[in-house]
């Protein structure tokens, strides 16, 4: 599968909530680093946040754009209340070795109804 091939795959599981289809893309030591967060190291760490999000939150992505370079893809998207960001997808093996993603995660949170923790407004 090529990195768009399997970004697009990793695009249906994410709008079907499927987290161990979605967790099953990534290499065993895979890293995810949502630039809002600290980089998980790891398939279980990333299926762990997988399970946390959309047990809190209802998401969808939406492709806006969708490029393959080499080993890897980069993805535009959005989701339906508006909210915007990209992620970047290296793929090696079939497998998804390295995701960068980025995205407003205060408008996020305000989006989705979900209470700000103190720690992120920095208090």
């Amino acid at each position: 599968m090529s990195p768009k091939q399997l970004v697009r795959e990793w695009v249906s599981r994410f709008n079907a909530a499927d987290v161990e289809g979605l967790a099953a893309l990534y290499a065993e030591d895979a890293t995810n680093h949502q630039v809002v967060m600290e980089p998980l190291v790891g398939r279980a760490a990333i299926r762990n946040m997988f399970l946390t999000e959309f047990g809190r939150a209802e998401m969808t992505c939406l492709v806006e754009n969708l490029f393959e370079d080499g080993e890897w893809a980069i993805l535009e998207w959005r989701d339906p209340s508006g909210l915007r960001g990209c992620g970047f997808f290296h793929v090696q093996g079939g497998k998804i070795v390295f995701q960068r993603g980025y995205f407003d995660q205060l408008s996020f949170f305000r989006l989705q109804g979900i209470p700000v923790p103190d720690s992120y407004l920095g208090s």
